[in-house]
């Protein structure tokens, strides 16, 4: 185990935090600003990547197919918006969980009807196929640089959009105390609608930026789900600083996890006992980093003001 393989990780790490933070702060902004359990954010997150891949293979455009995955998934997120998240509104999380629930089945089976139930490729732009020389011995993906860059500047824009625009100031009042925010003139409904949808398109940006390096397939929104879950959680829920934070953290924590624990456990423990107990560590590293948050911080590292 080198240098130059422990920076290869810490870059990859970096990488799959930033696409959790891209999936963890449209669910942080839902669930903490609008106090909505969304489980189908994750089944956004699945269209936004079955449906660049397919433009792309048909286009051979890959910003075009980005563009075009965000515009349909958030349309898609609108009708369902409309038609049944608005209904959960004053209803209990548990209401919410089951229906939302119900739209994981259902985007799942939508899915393999237009699709069929085999993976689709999503291939890698051509531009970004090669590699780029960081140091003299660390060829890195382009692809995955760009992923880095694209991940910062998204990460940017939400911050100043929610704490430093008229409409973050409209959403932190709705937020706060609805009605007040609605007898001062304050369209709230809208606001939580805009809201949802710009969690929709963080959500596909994500899907469709990690379909190359990944597999895109049904139950992919349910896999990804749970570590955007646990950004939420360890980061603050409501808190898009906090998930942030802990999304680097997570990712550093999942990807150092299972690129490192392995090797050094064959160097303690016997070969078959390393084979069977370093990737179940691995698997529960991030976990491990949620509890002792949690013990120290139980309301995360950086709570939403009230």
């Amino acid at each position: 185990m080198n240098a130059i393989f422990v920076l290869e990780q810490l870059l990859n790490g970096l990488g799959y935090g930033l696409m959790l933070f891209l999936l963890a702060a449209g669910l942080t902004l839902v669930f903490g600003i609008m106090d909505t359990m969304n489980l189908a954010h994750g089944s956004l997150y699945m269209a936004g990547a079955y449906l660049a891949a397919r433009v792309h293979q048909s286009s051979g455009s890959f910003i075009g197919a980005v563009l075009i995955a965000m515009a349909a998934t958030v349309a898609i997120a609108g009708v369902l918006e409309i038609l049944i998240v608005r209904r959960l509104y004053p209803r209990g999380h548990l209401a919410q969980v089951v229906a939302t629930f119900g739209l994981i089945l259902i985007a799942d089976d939508a899915v393999k009807a237009i699709w069929g139930p085999s993976p689709v490729l999503a291939p890698t732009p051509a531009a970004l196929a090669g590699p780029v020389r960081l140091l003299a011995n660390l060829p890195y993906p382009a692809y995955r640089l760009v992923l880095l860059g694209v991940g910062l500047l998204v990460a940017l824009g939400v911050g100043l959009l929610v704490n430093h625009t008229r409409v973050g100031m409209l959403v932190r009042a709705g937020a706060s105390n609805r009605a007040m925010a609605e007898f001062m003139g304050v369209r709230v409904g809208r606001v939580f609608s805009f809201v949802f949808t710009l969690g929709a398109a963080l959500a596909a940006l994500a899907g469709a930026l990690m379909g190359p390096i990944s597999a895109v397939q049904i139950g992919m929104g349910e896999a990804i789900l749970i570590p955007a879950l646990v950004v939420i959680v360890v980061g603050g829920i409501g808190s898009v600083r906090g998930a942030f934070v802990a999304a680097l953290l997570v990712g550093l924590v999942d990807i150092a996890g299972r690129a490192f624990l392995p090797p050094l456990l064959r160097a303690v423990l016997p070969p078959a006992l390393a084979a069977d107990l370093g990737p179940a560590l691995a698997g529960i590293a991030m976990y491990v980093l949620m509890a002792a948050v949690l013990i120290l911080k139980p309301a995360g590292l950086f709570p939403a003001r009230a």
